[in-house]
């Protein structure tokens, strides 16, 4: 087979980290089909070695462009290939020379923008999402409610969609952090005391804002209990130049001197915070996969989370589950989690047990299969399935 892959994405967060990931394991698993990297030469770098089967296709341009539109186009045209894996929902109508697979993560960009959106541009964009998915020969969706999703908002037959799960980056899986790693962030973050970790974006649907309400509370809590009178809360992400409202929440709930933002870490200094943490707390609105509660886990560390989307799908048994929308019941939890040793241990074992269900390898052996049913499977070409009205 001739494969292409659409790697222009690799820098974004979690597109980013799922190229990466089904790229160096594709490479490990086949050496007999033919893969084209099509993107960014540099960004192929960081992938890591590649055997001679893998070839990159230099396109520069943004898949969000029509201009990229155009070029993707073009050196598509020029391979002569079976099949090409677009590892991300984009909306433009795919008029490609060859059958096409998609990887969906979640929906919540189609229906962020569609709420600010009109109602011509938002019926517009509706019906651009439904064609594109509806003229896939394969849709990836990363689990199950992911995939419910795809099925009740565009219609799209389940026998098309197939539940490929996401699995944490193998850096996370290096072992412990040693004496000389928490030296590290002492020198360099100064973090000399304990803490609960948040990593992820900071956007409103992860739901910082109530978490930031619920440390507060919890502060209280536990100086009624003469306990942990140094906890901080440390956030990992990105910048929070276009997020004001989380300052001005930390200063409103009195815990200016114990809210650390951190901005972005690499992932070796990110796996050392995740492996000091008392409780990873990820109290998200909404996920279509949901990687750091799993990254925590591998570390042995207690996760508190949402009970809602794709969460509880995810962390299974392994972690305390509450309403994301109830302040008081996430301090309630973090408060259990952080005073009660024996559950702290249940959590330990229970998490890295849960964090083996979910591998890159079973997950690209899965892709591998439905690329070579789409090939030699006799479906039919992308190109001759109708549109959705």
């Amino acid at each position: 087979m001739r494969i292409a892959i659409d790697i222009r994405r690799m820098t974004e967060f979690g597109v980013g980290t799922y190229i990466r990931n089904v790229v160096r394991t594709l490479g490990r698993l086949d050496h007999e089909n033919e893969f084209f990297l099509i993107g960014s030469p540099v960004k192929v770098e960081e992938i890591g070695p590649l055997p001679p089967n893998f070839r990159t296709v230099p396109v520069l341009a943004s898949d969000r462009s029509l201009p990229g539109y155009r070029e993707f186009r073009g050196a598509l045209s020029g391979l002569g290939c079976d099949l090409v894996h677009i590892p991300n929902l984009f909306s433009v109508p795919r008029l490609l020379p060859c059958p096409y697979v998609m990887t969906v993560h979640d929906m919540l960009e189609h229906m962020s923008r569609a709420r600010e959106q009109s109602g011509f541009w938002r019926s517009f964009h509706f019906q651009m999402t439904k064609r594109v998915l509806a003229g896939a020969a394969r849709i990836f969706a990363v689990s199950n409610f992911t995939r419910i999703e795809i099925e009740k908002l565009f219609e799209i037959p389940s026998e098309r969609v197939e539940v490929v799960y996401n699995a944490i980056d193998e850096r996370f899986l290096h072992g412990h952090a040693t004496s000389a790693d928490r030296d590290l962030i002492a020198r360099r973050y100064q973090v000399t005391y304990p803490f609960l970790l948040y990593a992820g974006r900071v956007s409103p649907h992860k739901n910082v804002v109530r978490m930031i309400e619920a440390f507060s509370a919890l502060k209280t809590e536990l100086e009624r209990d003469q306990a942990y009178p140094d906890l901080k809360l440390i956030i990992i992400g990105d910048d929070l130049s276009g997020n004001p409202d989380l300052r001005r929440t930390v200063v409103r709930s009195g815990v200016q001197h114990d809210v650390r933002f951190l901005g972005f870490v690499p992932i070796e200094v990110l796996r050392i915070f995740y492996d000091a943490a008392k409780i990873f707390v990820f109290p998200s609105l909404y996920e279509g996969f949901g990687l750091p509660p799993l990254e925590a886990m591998a570390h042995g560390t207690p996760v508190v989370t949402s009970n809602v989307s794709s969460l509880p799908e995810v962390v299974g048994n392994a972690a305390v589950l509450v309403n994301p929308e109830n302040v008081f019941e996430i301090m309630r939890a973090l408060h259990r989690t952080l005073m009660d040793q024996p559950l702290r241990a249940r959590m330990k074992e229970r998490g890295y047990q849960q964090v083996t269900r979910f591998s890159w390898e079973t997950s690209v052996r899965r892709i591998l299969g439905a690329y070579g049913q789409i090939v030699h499977g006799g479906r039919v070409d992308a190109r001759q399935q109708p549109a959705a009205d």
